[in-house]
């Protein structure tokens, strides 16, 4: 796949996301989709592996059902053939606490027939799990 091809669809899946357009995210999904979260699952139960289009839809719901996005902005996209990487701000609100949870999120993607076919999600999980339990660092 040509790099700037795959720069596009970057860009665009964070677009779509952003809107939470549930048909939208789906039709830039494969259905074949390999999906890891990295975080405590504890604190965010909605994370881990997931494999399959359904599953990964069923996540993105359960991240919706707990918070509410606030900002998801892609600060960084770099793209190399069928992958990219891209670091963003991002926010989010605990719908049952009012809690805004701030931070920053690595995302690593590969796509294929011009679908997102697998997503790897880092963060810095101590940082972002202490503002889910209304514990901040002090930096």
């Amino acid at each position: 796949m040509d790099t700037e091809v795959t720069r596009v669809l970057a860009k665009r899946l964070y677009e779509v996301y952003s809107r939470g357009n549930r048909d939208e995210i789906a039709a830039l999904i494969h259905d074949d989709i390999d999906w890891i979260i990295h975080a405590p699952i504890d604190v965010f139960p909605f994370v881990g592996p997931r494999h399959g289009k359904a599953a990964v839809l069923k996540t993105i719901e359960a991240i919706g059902t707990e918070y509410k996005l606030l900002r998801y902005i892609p600060e960084i996209i770099i793209a190399d053939g069928d992958r990219a990487a891209v670091l963003s701000n991002v926010a989010f609100e605990k719908r049952a606490s009012g809690r805004t949870l701030s931070f920053r999120i690595a995302n690593f993607l590969r796509f294929r027939d011009g679908l997102l076919v697998d997503l790897r999600e880092f963060s810095d999980t101590f940082d972002v799990t202490q503002q889910a339990l209304g514990r901040w660092l002090q930096v």
